[in-house]
């Protein structure tokens, strides 16, 4: 089975939707997605999701379901106190000295059991999404046990997911039985990025998902299109791009 995640195109947050050149990325990626394999779409709530989907859905005519734990994490609901400063934060919002002082978020159990996230909506949000990713995956065959997949009905699908960078960190840490911390700190799926994760079964009934290429926008390149600097933070202190506070 394979799992393919493809990032929205670049946001325009203000109206949930994409930017100018967010619509020509996601014409752009639809190219790519109409060669490829695909069983199943499953969408986002969020416009800037289903704007990216919609160029594919209209090449191929396929269906598609929209699930909500696929909306964006942290979106609304999934934050905790910063209690270093007292401000709501999402979960991925830290800086490296945070980090630092709070090594067990990088572990796949601790991170969770912080009082600041234990007593926060986040414990709840993250379980919708496991519980999500995993009842899809059931369906199709392939059933948690642990930390690996028993496979009850093997099959060479390929799901299509339409969603956002942090619900990606969320899944693939999952699927990869690590922290969430990992995935959005030390990866960066750009707009319109593809995730293809593939299964594997060495022993009968016995499955786990790898990473086959992440955050791959090889289709913005071939096109001559500067792939967007959304979901970054500034290459270095002094450029004139966005800092912590978002705001250059």
């Amino acid at each position: 089975m394979k799992l393919v995640f493809v990032r929205h195109g670049d946001p325009d947050y203000s109206i949930d939707s994409l930017t100018e050149k967010g619509w020509k990325e996601a014409e752009l990626v639809s190219h790519r997605l109409v060669k490829m394999p695909c069983d199943a779409v499953f969408c986002s709530p969020l416009g800037r999701a289903k704007d990216t989907m919609k160029p594919f859905i209209e090449k191929t005519g396929k269906d598609f379901k929209v699930y909500d734990w696929l909306q964006e994490f942290a979106y609304k609901e999934a934050k905790y106190t910063n209690p270093e400063t007292n401000q709501d934060k999402m979960i991925w919002d830290y800086k490296p000295e945070f980090l630092e002082r709070h090594q067990d978020f990088f572990d796949k159990d601790k991170w969770i059991q912080q009082d600041f996230i234990k007593n926060s909506t986040v414990p709840n949000e993250i379980k919708k999404v496991f519980d999500g990713i995993d009842s899809l995956l059931k369906e199709y065959g392939y059933e948690r046990q642990g930390t690996y997949y028993k496979v009850t009905k093997e099959n060479h699908k390929t799901l299509m997911f339409f969603c956002h960078f942090g619900i990606e960190s969320v899944i693939l840490s999952h699927l990869f039985n690590c922290s969430p911390q990992i995935v959005a700190h030390n990866f960066i799926a750009l707009p319109t990025s593809v995730t293809t994760l593939i299964s594997e079964e060495r022993n009968k009934g016995e499955a786990y998902f790898r990473c086959q290429q992440f955050g791959d926008i090889s289709h913005l390149y071939v096109a001559d299109e500067e792939p967007a600097f959304s979901g970054r933070f500034c290459e270095c202190f002094s450029d004139d791009t966005r800092h912590e506070n978002g705001e250059k």
